[in-house]
């Protein structure tokens, strides 16, 4: 059943997305490496117009005095040359020549990587194999071997670096363009009649970009390492040029003596690829939408409850499950969005409760509001209670609550095709529900499975539970979700849409074996949906929700008989009926063309 779209309605006080520079800057680390590098890359851009001394020139007399020198903030070295001049200096030398071997190695790296992944076959492999040799060398090894061929020198250097450092950038790139060349997006895009490079530069490049930016961020880093230690072992900058890594090897001598000669430039390195790696992680989550708007941030175990929440009694005596004015959002960088608002439930053993409403009315955050399964960040409970009996869900501790899921509480999801995990068989994974809340021997632990499998109806189980999720067919693996709700006996059973996945044979099947199960076993049945149609013909009573709040409440047959709510009019005219014909649409429109004063009321 489709709901119109102008029913929607946009929840209000949704403030816009961070910012780039303020989500950037909200990573302290991240801050701090690109104040760090800020400071260090001024320094090294005005160090031709500070008034410092030659680098080059030796002074004999002058040679090894300490840091904070007359003359010399940083002491001299062992020709007396000034060490804050050479440090400045050197520090542009290495961080050129780290910068432009990173950028060459992600260019073509990148590149390959790219190709690879998304061409696949012949090409992947002969591109691939061409990278396994390189990578089949040390990298430093080959990187020494590179410059011998070639001569000591920065160029050579920068040359051997880029060359080493390309595989990393190809292996990182190709491994995530394989997942996307074959992801609906990008056949969307071949349909739309873009050609592979338009396909690649829209498409694949943007979801990849991330991964070069922090691969680059990394790599930078280990290439002004690489590039010192090539200049420490005399292979790189040649004297009397200075660079961080010849300022390293020549303070070595003096290590005891004057250990200032070589801790300066060392602590500079430290520097340098300290923040540009913090840098770097900063700059993947502004690249990554997903990571700025915290879709991918780990959450906690249970959802964040204000502590000063109001205080509310249970509703009617004897319910399974109670909720009184939920309250329940997301925290954003405005603040407080609610996703649901003012929401009382009650939930009687044996009875199954039908909650409706158009995709987006805050069904689904209600369901897993129940066990505290808001992932947080960014869900947030912010006022109401939620009773399972007389013991109140949100004071309970954490180790409590997550003992009750599954024990008391039980889910059943809308696709069990991601809710199954793809790399264990069906009968393991009915098994560690069980083993979750149950102490058992495996091989017991092994027949209740099978025999829920059988339960459910799930033919042969006894074999089929060797099976994995892909093996079996859409509504096979919603029986396997259903044993697995209920391995532990549960007082109660959410389901979340369990059947808009499946066509309607097997939709039947599945209604029917779960009115059977709560029968059977006085299950209260908390059954989410958008469908009218299956309300009438598993829930004794309905609720209908919209943006967020009950609107209206009853016995299944009152409401459907007599809607009392614009909006449940509206959706009961949205379920088509045998022998309408054109004169359903026409209804459609009559309902979704009266006053919205009516709507309201």
């Amino acid at each position: 059943m489709s709901v119109p779209v102008e029913l929607q309605v946009e929840p209000a006080g949704i403030s816009a997305r961070l910012s780039s520079w303020r989500l950037l800057m909200n990573n302290r680390l991240a801050a701090a490496g690109l104040v760090a590098l800020v400071l260090i890359g001024m320094a090294m851009l005005l160090v031709p117009v500070l008034p410092l001394a030659d680098p080059d020139v030796t002074a004999p007399a002058d040679r090894l005095k300490p840091v904070l020198a007359a003359g010399h903030p940083l002491g001299t070295d062992q020709l007396g040359r000034d060490m804050l001049s050479r440090l400045l200096w050197g520090a542009r030398v290495s961080v050129a020549v780290g910068f432009a071997a990173t950028l060459i190695a992600a260019v073509i790296g990148s590149a390959i990587g790219l190709v690879a992944g998304y061409a696949g076959g012949r090409t992947d492999n002969l591109m691939m194999r061409g990278i396994d040799m390189l990578m089949a060398f040390p990298y430093i090894l080959l990187a020494l071997a590179i410059v011998a061929a070639l001569g000591p020198g920065l160029m050579n250097a920068l040359y051997a670096i880029a060359v080493v450092n390309i595989p990393f950038f190809a292996r990182n790139v190709r491994g995530v363009t394989l997942g996307l060349a074959r992801r609906e997006f990008v056949d969307a895009a071949r349909l739309s009649g873009k050609g592979h490079l338009a396909v690649l530069a829209t498409e694949v490049l943007p979801n990849v970009l991330p991964v070069i930016v922090i691969t680059m961020s990394t790599t930078a880093g280990w290439m002004i390492l690489e590039t010192a230690g090539l200049s420490f072992l005399g292979l790189g900058a040649q004297p009397p040029q200075a660079d961080l890594g010849s300022m390293l090897g020549e303070g070595r001598a003096q290590l005891f003596t004057a250990p200032h000669v070589s801790i300066v430039p060392g602590l500079m390195i430290f520097l340098l690829v300290i923040s540009l790696n913090v840098l770097g992680d900063g700059i993947r989550d502004v690249l990554d939408p997903r990571l700025r708007s915290g879709a991918l941030a780990r959450p906690g175990p249970v959802t964040d409850i204000a502590a000063d929440r109001g205080s509310f009694e249970p509703g009617a005596r004897g319910s399974a499950l109670s909720i009184r004015n939920l309250e329940t959002g997301f925290l954003s960088a405005g603040g407080f969005v609610p996703a649901v608002r003012s929401v009382s439930l009650d939930l009687a053993p044996g009875e199954c409760l039908g909650l409706i409403g158009e995709s987006g009315s805050g069904k689904s955050v209600t369901a897993l509001s129940v066990m505290g399964l808001v992932a947080s960040p960014p869900g947030f409970i912010r006022d109401g209670a939620i009773y399972l009996g007389d013991e109140d869900v949100l004071a309970m501790s954490q180790t409590r609550l997550i003992a009750s899921r599954g024990s008391r509480v039980a889910y059943i999801f809308q696709d069990p095709l991601t809710s199954l995990h793809p790399m264990y068989p069906i009968g393991r994974q009915v098994e560690e529900a069980i083993g979750a809340h149950q102490r058992m021997g495996r091989g017991e632990r092994r027949e209740k499975a099978v025999a829920l499998l059988e339960k459910v109806g799930i033919p042969d189980a006894r074999d089929r539970a060797a099976h994995y999720p892909h093996q079996l067919s859409g509504g096979q693996r919603q029986r396997v979700g259903i044993a697995m709700a209920l391995a532990n006996d549960p007082d109660i059973i959410i389901a979340d849409e369990p059947t808009t996945a499946l066509d309607v044979t097997v939709q039947a099947r599945i209604l029917e074996l779960l009115r059977d199960l709560q029968r059977e076993r006085n299950l209260a049945l908390l059954f989410i949906t958008h469908d009218f149609g299956v309300v009438a013909e598993i829930c004794d009573r309905v609720a209908v929700m919209r943006d967020g709040e009950i609107v209206e409440t009853g016995p299944t047959g009152k409401v459907l008989a007599s809607p009392q709510h614009a909006y449940t009019r509206r959706l009961i005219a949205c379920v088509p009926e045998l022998g309408l014909g054109d004169t359903f649409l026409d209804r459609i429109e009559h309902l979704f063309k009266q006053p919205k004063a009516e709507a309201q009321t």
